[in-house]
C-alpha cells in the first residue's frame, strides 16, 4: 500500500470501528435539524511517528484544511483565545461558531485555559530550564475552569513533551497528545497535524529536534451519517508522498509565527482533491 503512514492508520481503525463498534444508546451531540448524532465507537489505542524517518499521519485519502487547521492551533496556544472574532478574522476559521455561548467567545476552556494558568509559558520554560524533567504538561482539563459558562469541554485536552538525549548526539524533543473523545473522520486526522505543528514549534523555540510525535485516543467514533464516507474511504487508493513540514528559517520564538511561516513540502494537495476529493460531514453539535 503506498500513501503515509497516515493513511495506514486511518484504514486499519476504519476497519476496525465499522467491525467492532459499539452504537451508542444516549448521545449528547445532535445534527443541525434535531436529530440525535449516533456513534459507531471504540476505546483505546495510539499511532505514532517517527518524524527523523519521515513518518507522518497526514492522509492522502481525502484533503485536509492545512491552514485553517494550523490557524486554529495557534489561536489556542500562541493568541491564547477564546474569541471567534479572533479566530474568523485573522484565520478564516469559522467551525467553532456553533460552539459560541452568546459573546462571540466558546467561554472558559482552550485558549483562555492556556491563558488563565500561564499553560504556554510555562511549558517553553520549563523545557529550556530542566530538560531532564518529566513533568512537561500542558493540561487543558482544567476542573475549575468548567464552573464557568463554556461551550464545550476539551477532546485534545493533553500534551506531554521529553527531551530525548540520542545516541546519535542529537537531544531529540519527543512529544505525546492525550484525546479523550475523537470524530475520526472529520478531525481525527487535523487534530494530529495540528499537535505535531506544536511539537515543531516548540522544538525550535526550545532548540531540540523533532523527533517522536505519538497520539493517544480514549474514544474515538464514526457518526451514523458518515457510515457511507468511511466505505468510500476504505475504497480509495492514497498518494505516495512524504509530507515534511517547514518552517520560517529566521524565526526562534514560538510567539512570532505566523500560519504563513508554517508550510507543508511534498503534500500534493491539488492531485489529492483530483484523486480522493473532498467529502462533506453532518456535524453533531
Amino acid at each position: 500500500m503506498n500513501g503515509t503512514k497516515g493513511d495506514i492508520y486511518t484504514k486499519e481503525l476504519i476497519n476496525r470501528i465499522l467491525e467492532e463498534g459499539c452504537l451508542d444508546q444516549n448521545p449528547r451531540p445532535k445534527y443541525s435539524d434535531g436529530t440525535p448524532a449516533h456513534t459507531l465507537s471504540v476505546n483505546h489505542g495510539m499511532m505514532t511517528y517517527d518524524l527523523t524517518k519521515g513518518e507522518s499521519p497526514l492522509i492522502t485519502l481525502r484533503p485536509i484544511a492545512i491552514k485553517s487547521a494550523i490557524g486554529e492551533l495557534l489561536w489556542i496556544y500562541q493568541d491564547e483565545s477564546n474569541n471567534l472574532d479572533v479566530l474568523k478574522d485573522k484565520y478564516h476559521v469559522s467551525w467553532w461558531d456553533e460552539w459560541d455561548i452568546g459573546n462571540r467567545t466558546i467561554g472558559t476552556c482552550y485558549g483562555e485555559t492556556v491563558r488563565r494558568h500561564h499553560l504556554m509559558r510555562d511549558l517553553l520554560n520549563s523545557l529550556q530550564n530542566d530538560p531532564d524533567g518529566r513533568r512537561h504538561i500542558i493540561n487543558l482539563w482544567q476542573v475549575d475552569d468548567f464552573t464557568e459558562k463554556h461551550g464545550l469541554k476539551p477532546c485534545a485536552y493533553q500534551t506531554v513533551f521529553n527531551v530525548r538525549h540520542g545516541q546519535d548526539g542529537i537531544d531529540y524533543l519527543d512529544m505525546s497528545l492525550f484525546q479523550r473523545s475523537s470524530d475520526f473522520l472529520t478531525a481525527g486526522c487535523i487534530n494530529q497535524v495540528q499537535y505535531l505543528v506544536l511539537l515543531y514549534l516548540v522544538a525550535r523555540h526550545t532548540g531540540y529536534t523533532p523527533g517522536r510525535f505519538t497520539w493517544f485516543y480514549n474514544n474515538i467514533q464514526i457518526y451514523d451519517r458518515h457510515l457511507k464516507q468511511a466505505e468510500e474511504l476504505l475504497k480509495r487508493e492514497p498518494i505516495n508522498c512524504t509530507p515534511i513540514i517547514k518552517l520560517n528559517p529566521n524565526k526562534t520564538n514560538f510567539y512570532d509565527f505566523t500560519v504563513d511561516d508554517i508550510t507543508i513540502e511534498n503534500y500534493p494537495l491539488n492531485k489529492i482533491k483530483e484523486k480522493n476529493p473532498q467529502m462533506k460531514f453532518d456535524i453533531g453539535i
